[in-house]
């Protein structure tokens, strides 16, 4: 037997930062996003040893543990080890072997680490038979990756992931509310149709972008928590936008988006980021933004559709490397095999 997972990676337009403690806590947090087709992957096999063999795919990277090991995190296949460590305690760990691939590196901006814990813990939920709603399921990826392991980061990546599709989720204290968003099919197909998603060739390492902005918003520079306000806002408004499929008004809230959040931490905006940034206006783009933290990983822009190919252009020129997706509806899902 064979059990395999795939977690839908996420494109988050506005009020990232907001859902990074302790804002929503303090202040309440909103975020608009929706998956796309590229996923993270894994795959478990159960096997008779006493070992946990673990393979990323991607890296062609193989690594053996005893079962009953007290995980040490070092920075080597943590999220794994962490996932293991909580949903298995080792006195009921029998012998498996962990495969796992995802569609965008780590410090892409499309969620992907979160991604990843939301595909393994799924694999063990339906593995173990765990009864285990969405909300659980995401809360528990969200508690591996922030609490167990101490990796700084929002909270809105695992419930994309699990929930799928478009959503506004809310953040009230430590309640976090997915309201999925019924797009008009038109709107979805013409959005997808005038955004371009381009890779910066930078990977950033969020946490890092991310100290900085927890520091500034815990010193309450009042220019950081204007800022979040503000991005908490361009969310409300960018999800009536969208809603209404005034889709020329959600490009240029993203453009006021990214001016926002250039307010969080420096790092955020690179010159590459910056110069792809103003050709893309330049030649037509009504806004976009990084994904993620910043620093690095994918640029989203939003063009009409006359001007797109012009766009794409100009930013392969400059180096950028633009790549084709779609939005998918679904969240995570698992499924079973037959192994050989």
């Amino acid at each position: 037997m064979i059990v395999r997972s795939k977690a839908p990676l996420r494109l988050s337009f506005a009020g990232g930062g907001t859902d990074v403690p302790p804002y929503p806590q303090e202040r309440g947090g909103a975020v608009l996003s929706a998956t796309i087709d590229k996923y993270a992957y894994a795959s478990l096999i159960p096997s008779r040893d006493d070992s946990l063999t673990v393979q990323s795919l991607d890296y062609d990277v193989v690594t053996k543990y005893h079962v009953e090991e007290d995980f040490v995190f070092d920075g080597h296949l943590d999220l794994v080890k962490a996932t293991v460590r909580r949903l298995l305690p080792p006195q009921q760990r029998s012998g498996m072997k962990l495969f796992l691939q995802s569609d965008a590196p780590p410090g892409s901006g499309l969620g992907s680490s979160s991604t990843v814990v939301v595909a393994l813990v799924g694999v063990f939920k339906d593995w173990l038979r765990l009864p285990m709603t969405d909300y659980e399921h995401a809360n528990i990826a969200y508690q591996i990756e922030r609490v167990d392991l101490g990796i700084k980061g929002g909270m809105q990546d695992q419930y994309a992931a699990t929930f799928g599709g478009f959503n506004f989720i809310e953040f009230v204290g430590d309640t976090v509310i997915v309201n999925p968003l019924r797009v008009g099919t038109d709107h979805i197909n013409e959005l997808e149709y005038n955004l371009i998603l381009c890779y910066t060739g930078a990977p950033r390492l969020s946490a890092r972008i991310l100290e900085h902005q927890i520091q500034n918003y815990v010193e309450k520079k009042a220019n950081i928590v204007s800022a979040l306000d503000m991005l908490k806002e361009l969310a409300y408004a960018m999800k009536n936008a969208l809603l209404r499929g005034r889709l020329d008004d959600f490009g240029d809230l993203l453009h006021q988006g990214w001016v926002n959040k250039q307010q969080l931490a420096s790092q955020i905006a690179t010159p590459e980021i910056l110069e792809l940034y103003e050709i893309a206006r330049k030649y037509g783009a009504l806004g976009g933004k990084i994904t993620g933290a910043g620093g690095g990983g994918y640029l989203l822009l939003y063009c009409p559709f006359e001007k797109k190919h012009v766009v794409t252009e100009q930013l392969e020129r400059l180096g950028g490397q633009v790549v084709r997706f779609g939005f998918e509806p679904r969240g995570i899902q698992t499924w079973r095999i037959n192994g050989k």
